[in-house]
């Protein structure tokens, strides 16, 4: 098979295109989609600031080395969650490839700077680890961004994930979700930071090309935690009609924008949004969601102190 672009010998064939590239040209491509999704969904300008969230994982340091190339203003960052092995592992990857890329890098660890790791807070409370990584992430995200004055925060969520996504969406008939669901999330306070995700228009597969044909070190395993969600039997599922009709999840995702969104719109109504009584970030509540499970966490550790009196 030949190189749709060049006529050498390709390297990747793109069944949903159905068309073939080597891998000089399959980066053309790449490249070119990636700078017309930042163009068309307005996500952000030349001079930008860009926080760029890593996790050591293929996409997310395909998006970074996408960006660096393209010539944005682009700081790395990575949340230590205190998964055993896994988010040291993770860290490393990262730290690798800021230095050999003179890349900067911001490092957040939640068990050295807050007191407490993902796992063994969920079990204390007895909520998902999941749930507690997302509303983790989110407040980092968020408030490393606005503390470090960058204009937006870019994730790097691909074609799958956003397929998914919106498939489980659907099932459930989230109509808020649905409403709100778009690779860019504009800022609606202040103190929130335009969240934007490039590679949407990619596939998990594209962006593993695109690491390998660049040489970019990535972890391979999943996080321990992610064994049994729902988001990965969407994908399986939706796989599976991928290979019966290739195209299926671009068109899935692009024609929900082009003609299903808008009738979920009177769903996405305004909320009142308030600053956090303790650390001063946008809660709906009295005080966010991070700092009630600070505030868990410390409970945790006064409970399970000896009383006076007791035995060690």
């Amino acid at each position: 098979m030949r190189c749709r672009r060049c006529g050498e010998k390709a390297e990747i064939y793109l069944k949903r295109h159905n068309t073939a590239f080597c891998s000089s040209c399959f980066q053309v491509y790449y490249s070119e989609q990636v700078k017309r999704n930042i163009k068309r969904e307005k996500m952000f300008k030349p001079n930008d600031r860009i926080l760029v969230v890593v996790s050591g994982g293929k996409d997310s340091m395909a998006l970074w080395h996408i960006l660096l190339k393209l010539g944005y203003n682009v700081t790395g960052m990575y949340i230590n969650l205190g998964i055993c092995g896994y988010s040291d592992r993770s860290q490393e990857v990262v730290e690798r490839y800021s230095q050999a890329n003179n890349a900067p890098v911001i490092i957040k660890n939640i068990e050295k700077e807050y007191g407490f790791s993902i796992p063994a807070l969920a079990r204390e409370i007895r909520r998902s680890t999941c749930s507690l990584c997302g509303t983790i992430k989110r407040y980092l995200f968020n408030k490393v961004a606005l503390d470090g004055g960058f204009d937006a925060v870019a994730t790097g969520h691909n074609l799958d994930d956003e397929a998914a996504t919106l498939l489980g969406n659907v099932l459930s008939w989230q109509e808020g979700y649905l409403a709100r669901q778009s690779p860019v999330l504009p800022s609606t306070h202040p103190k929130l930071v335009k969240k934007v995700k490039p590679l949407y228009t990619l596939t998990e597969r594209e962006n593993l090309a695109y690491v390998l044909f660049n040489g970019i070190e990535f972890i391979h395993e999943e996080c321990p935690h992610a064994l049994g969600a729902s988001s990965i039997l969407y994908k399986e599922i939706l796989n599976k009609l991928e290979d019966e009709s290739p195209g299926t999840k671009q068109r899935f995702l692009t024609n929900f924008y082009k003609k299903g969104k808008k009738f979920f719109e009177k769903y996405s109504e305004p909320v009142k949004l308030n600053e956090c009584k303790i650390c001063g970030q946008v809660t709906t509540a009295e005080i966010c969601s991070f700092c009630r499970l600070r505030q868990m966490a410390e409970k945790k550790k006064v409970d399970s102190m000896p009383q006076e009196g007791e035995d060690f």
